[in-house]
């Protein structure tokens, strides 16, 4: 255990894409753990795009990070001093750790994690918080029946790519949405998708009717904007849109672009509608049931994107929005 605790901070609200000088990296004493806390050593960090709309002031589901405050991140590590009965030294814990090498809370805010279900990093990705999100998000309101076309944007990120798969499993027709070749070709021949769109290549909107000849059941929308538009003009009757981001849209300097086919909503009897992971908090379990007895039994890949070393935290940060990262984006802090 080294002497001190590095920690990025926010030092200014972003206006666009977030750059170096947006915070502020910092080095304090490593703190002891008071009655009922634990200390643990930050070895992954998960970055997603959600963490763009936490720099930001104003109104949300969540509160968003002050400045000069630690930046909010999810992490997986290990205890290294716990006065805690539920927690000992050498547990592998996850929660909310913070863009930092360690992170002393309160025990009630870390869960042990099984490091014998799946390597630590996917612990931050298909059974943390993305895979949560895809399996809420999905079953609980997307609501996908057996014979449904599914079709799911962000494709081939965390959240996108376990969404798939998982209408996959539940019997539904599978259509992905990616950016580049070499992405829409892992969502069919690696994961199994019926079909994929490379938004970069094709007009969304004439691939998706060409994908989706009987119309769009559920749309999945990670991204916004021009997509989410090109799948309102594809319904199908009673179809379900579930809202999980936008990430077109987190670095706008201009007003965020609301959907111009909203009519269409009308016209097909369809529903829109957003959701946050944190209200399933108290069902976790059981999603991550499902999702490692899928893994384990050859169903569900996972996959992750790590990059190593705790400074690069800024740029990493920047492949999320540049859709460079290839599955969970996820930052290596320390050898385990």
């Amino acid at each position: 255990m080294t002497d001190a605790n590095r920690q990025f901070r926010l030092a200014a609200r972003p206006v666009g894409l977030p750059t170096r000088s947006d915070w502020t990296l910092s080095c304090e004493p490593i703190p002891k753990p008071g009655d009922g806390e634990v200390l643990a050593r930050t070895l992954y960090l998960s970055l997603d795009p959600a963490m763009r709309g936490w720099m930001n002031e104003g109104k949300s589901y969540i509160p968003p990070v002050g400045l000069g405050e630690v930046m909010r991140a999810g992490g997986v590590g290990r205890v290294v001093a716990s006065r805690h009965p539920d927690f000992a030294v050498g547990d592998a814990v996850s929660g909310g750790f913070g863009v930092q090498q360690y992170a002393c809370l309160p025990g009630a805010q870390f869960t042990r994690v099984d490091p014998r279900l799946a390597p630590l990093p996917t612990h931050l990705g298909t059974l943390g918080m993305p895979g949560m999100t895809a399996y809420f998000g999905l079953l609980e309101v997307g609501r996908p029946l057996p014979g449904n076309t599914v079709v799911v944007s962000g494709a081939a990120g965390a959240v996108g790519s376990v969404v798939g798969q998982i209408a996959k499993l539940k019997g539904c027709r599978v259509v992905g949405v990616a950016g580049g070749a070499d992405k829409t070709r892992y969502l069919v021949d690696e994961l199994g998708f019926d079909a994929a769109v490379d938004y970069k290549t094709e007009d969304a909107r004439a691939a998706l009717r060409r994908a989706c000849p009987s119309g769009i059941d559920v749309f999945f929308d990670n991204v916004g904007g021009d997509i989410l538009d090109a799948a309102l003009a594809t319904l199908a009757r009673h179809a379900r849109i579930v809202i999980c981001g936008a990430i077109s849209q987190y670095n706008n300097t201009t007003p965020v672009r609301g959907p111009q086919n909203y009519l269409s909503l009308l016209v097909n009897r369809a529903r829109m509608e957003g959701m946050v992971v944190f209200d399933y908090a108290n069902r976790y379990g059981e999603a991550v049931r499902d999702l490692s007895a899928w893994m384990a039994a050859g169903q569900l890949i996972a996959r992750e994107h790590v990059v190593d070393g705790f400074e690069s935290f800024p740029e990493t940060l920047l492949k999320l929005f540049s859709g460079e990262n290839f599955g969970k984006l996820v930052l290596k802090v320390a050898e385990d």
